[in-house]
């Protein structure tokens, strides 16, 4: 693999003796890691950690992953390691246990956003945002099938939150930049590289900041990363920034093994990760708090307000009354005939949320309510609080759990008319309709899988390693 002059001068310079032994990395495989779903499995294979992670581990090799039911069924995240360096920057800088409003700027596909669910707090609400819409609905999917419930998935450009001035606790966001971390990986990147588009990517960042900063409240929290390792794009923007607005950096504690290089400039610490440092690609994160003091939360609702939300009438919320644990702790919404639960504590938040941005999912969809027919729906199959109780269930074998994700027939060599919560290895992955001897798939559409099966399946299981 051959880089740019440019690029190859600049590495050179930041690292100095280190610079062979980093090319030489770039030349490797990079490393395969995957970040599990502690809310639905709490295996611990006999594989190495991700150091920084606690759910984060590292595989031996790439598997087939379309062809793992576990993945489609939300009890794992196949993410990049260094980017898992997010869960050290929030347990550092941010009171983890109290209620928080987060917003995870640029969310697609999924990684951080799922990431931020497994540490937030119950009563926390994440918003996850994607401006482009065709990836916000990736974005969907992935939040859907982790299940966590307390997640909004948006659709906006970053200077529409402006529009919620001092509303969020804390902000991720993980910049679109020049991709130089990700040159090992994507050898089209290497390709589109050069010095005019790191300008262009820097300067879109600020942009990106400027926008969104009004919306951090006072004493709030930004978390910002890059998967690239040039200066401007880095430490020089967060030096900006924290002139500009006179915000503060907040340092992190790091363990000499990670491996993990601090940078600094003018007082603003940022961290680096280097291939040849860490089991992992290149990453750039970096933590300022903003100035002032964070005003007291007020959740409470006001009588005044007119609300965009529709509450769910009594009859409807009670058709689902035993569909979710502890229901009491959640509000019912119903836009057209879909009916969705949210916890109630977050729903005035949630609703200056529909207020002002372009929301494509929210909290968790129960079911579909026609009259008193009722189709539970693919968001509650993978919610983290479905109550498998209230359901008739199947395990698939790994052939059957395949040709469901597949959308194609299956049969249990069973009769009756009742719905059926199907599971692999006793996770969800979604519904069918016993009709008679017949059983309907009602696996969605767009997430089936597409490729087509091997006639010999591979043997991979994750959580059994």
């Amino acid at each position: 693999m051959h880089f740019p002059s440019t690029f190859t001068d600049r590495m050179h310079r930041l690292l100095g003796p280190g610079y062979d032994a980093f090319l030489d990395a770039l030349q490797q495989a990079p490393p395969v890691s995957v970040r599990l779903n502690p809310a639905k499995t709490t295996a611990t294979p006999s594989l190495p950690r991700v150091p920084w992670a606690t759910h984060g581990y590292y595989l031996p090799e790439r598997p087939a992953f379309t062809l793992d039911p576990l993945l489609h069924a939300g009890a794992y995240y196949v993410q990049e390691a260094s980017s898992m360096f997010l869960e050290q920057a929030l347990k550092q800088s941010i009171d983890l246990q109290q209620p928080l409003r987060v917003l995870d700027l640029c969310g697609a596909p999924g990684g951080k956003s799922t990431q931020l669910a497994c540490l937030l707090s119950a009563d926390s609400l994440l918003v996850s945002n994607e401006v482009i819409r065709s990836r916000a609905s990736i974005l969907a999917e992935n939040v859907t099938k982790w299940g966590s419930g307390n997640v909004l998935v948006t659709s906006n450009d970053p200077r529409d939150f402006g529009r919620l001035p001092d509303f969020f606790d804390v902000m991720v966001v993980d910049a679109p930049c020049s991709g130089e971390g990700m040159f090992r990986k994507d050898p089209q990147a290497v390709s589109e590289w050069s010095e005019e588009n790191v300008k262009l990517c820097a300067q879109r960042q600020q942009r990106i900041l400027s926008d969104v900063w009004e919306a951090l409240k006072p004493g709030g929290t930004l978390i910002y990363s890059t998967c690239t390792w040039n200066e401007q794009e880095n430490e020089e923007n967060m030096a900006w920034l924290a002139v500009q607005e006179q915000a503060e950096s907040v340092h992190l504690e790091l363990q000499p093994e990670w491996g993990v290089q601090p940078s600094q400039q003018q007082g603003v610490a940022g961290y680096r990760f280097y291939p040849h440092r860490v089991q992992g690609e290149g990453f750039f994160i970096c933590v300022i708090r903003k100035g002032g003091e964070a005003p007291a939360a007020e959740y409470g609702r006001s009588s005044k307000k007119k609300y965009k939300l529709t509450q769910a009438g009594k009859k409807e919320q009670a058709l689902v009354q035993d569909w979710l644990l502890h229901p009491k702790r959640y509000i019912g919404l119903q836009h057209n005939e879909v009916l969705s639960a949210l916890p109630a504590s977050l729903f005035e938040a949630a609703d200056d949320i529909y207020q002002h941005l372009y929301v494509l999912y929210a909290g968790t969809e129960v079911a579909e309510v026609k009259g008193k027919k009722l189709k539970p729906l693919q968001g509650l199959a993978l919610s983290q609080h479905l109550n498998k109780a209230a359901f008739a269930t199947a395990d698939l074998d790994l052939e059957q759990a395949l040709r469901y994700l597949r959308k194609e027939h299956i049969s249990l060599g069973s009769s009756g008319s009742d719905w059926v919560l199907l599971q692999y290895k006793n996770i969800p992955l979604g519904w069918a309709k016993q009709v008679g001897s017949r059983m309907n798939n009602y696996y969605p559409k767009e997430w089936r899988i597409r490729m087509d099966l091997p006639q010999e399946l591979p043997v991979f299981d994750l959580l059994d390693i």
